[in-house]
């Protein structure tokens, strides 16, 4: 497999490239889509193919000042679509959705933008544009098995996004839900960032400290301390 033939490094575009180019050993896009090929001559994988560096295609590195990061893609038929928590128009809310919006109106209130976005739409897209970038640990799932994929090297992409922003001068929030996105943790050490960690939003965890972490108020605090615009949640 030469590495111009990888269509996982043909999705991203030209800007996180460039920002990725010095960081993302070739040998991991390659290990990475090997394994992504054979999982999905095995079975369904989730995304669908083609979106798995949806998340890539809808916030610019230079525009992210929020990262809400979880820990592998919905499992489910037609609810992964490349954008960490986020599901397409028409598709059912899986429970850590339900219990992010139950979160997000006790912080910010019931009539938030992504509520009212999720009754029309079902989808989190206005959230990139505002430079939120919806990420996982690792970017791919087999149907119905989480976690199937986090020796794939996910993480060589997924750290190496993460160093990059960490190393850019404008300030950024990170915001790690569960025992995998917390990890990340570790590489933030420099006081222009500001690091939320919690629980992740799922039925078997959120009630051990997800529920009333306030992320989304305290992001925007932070922002606005920052000098740099709010999010409309």
């Amino acid at each position: 497999m030469s590495f111009d033939d990888l269509s996982l490094y043909k999705q991203l575009p030209i800007a996180w490239r460039e920002a990725l180019e010095s960081r993302v050993e070739d040998t991991t896009w390659k290990g990475v889509e090997a394994l992504l090929q054979d999982a999905r001559a095995q079975g369904v994988c989730y995304p669908p193919q083609g979106l798995e560096l949806a998340a890539f295609r809808s916030c610019v590195p230079s525009a992210v000042k929020v990262v809400i990061l979880g820990q592998d893609p919905y499992h489910g038929l037609g609810q992964a679509h490349g954008l960490a928590f986020s599901v397409s128009q028409g598709v059912a809310w899986p429970p850590s959705l339900r219990n992010i919006l139950k979160e997000l109106a006790d912080d910010v209130g019931s009539e938030s933008l992504s509520l009212q976005a999720l009754r029309e739409e079902g989808v989190l897209e206005h959230l990139p544009r505002q430079g939120v970038l919806l990420l996982n640990d690792v970017l791919t799932v087999s149907e119905g098995l989480p976690g199937s994929h986090a020796h794939f090297g996910w993480q060589g992409v997924t750290g190496s996004v993460m160093e990059y922003l960490l190393d850019s001068d404008r300030p950024c929030v990170f915001i790690l839900w569960g025992k995998l996105a917390r990890e990340h943790s570790k590489r933030i050490n420099h006081p222009r960032h500001l690091v939320l960690e919690a629980p992740h939003p799922s039925p078997l965890s959120a009630y051990r400290g997800f529920f009333g972490s306030k992320p989304f108020s305290k992001t925007n605090a932070w922002l606005e301390a920052c000098d740099l615009e709010p999010i409309h949640w």
